[in-house]
């Protein structure tokens, strides 16, 4: 695990919010995994051209907890393209209010499949009007 954020690929940056927490304080995990299907989103259909959805997400791992406050950053790198699929790097990394250190909460591998509009799988190289 690196101590440092990726130079690149920043996808998304928001602040985590008392509604998208427990009791505690703490984030929900799933607040979090939305977040970070949502970059990969925006990677994935700016790649595919059109609408890409979510058919997997492999690999999720949770290293560090987000409290209400932290500003939260999405890295996204496409990493792997099929006919129809795309494979996507993503890393999740928080940064206390009143801080600059950071440290990666979460990471996972996201697999979006490019569609055409009736839903089906359409070749990546295909340009939707």
């Amino acid at each position: 695990m690196t101590d440092m954020p990726p130079a690149s690929h920043l996808a998304l940056r928001v602040t985590a919010m008392p509604a998208d927490a427990n009791p505690y304080g703490d984030i929900f995990g799933g607040w979090l995994m939305s977040q970070m299907d949502m970059a990969a989103g925006l990677v994935a259909a700016r790649h595919a051209r059109g609408r890409a959805v979510t058919i997997a997400v492999e690999g999720m791992k949770f290293h560090a907890p987000v409290a209400v406050g932290d500003e939260v950053s999405v890295y996204a790198e496409l990493v792997k393209t099929g006919r129809t699929s795309m494979t996507i790097e993503v890393e999740a990394w928080r940064r206390g209010r009143h801080v600059e250190q950071q440290c990666r909460v979460t990471q996972a591998r996201f697999v979006f499949v490019a569609i055409d509009e009736e839903r089906r799988p359409r070749p990546i190289n295909t340009v939707q009007p």
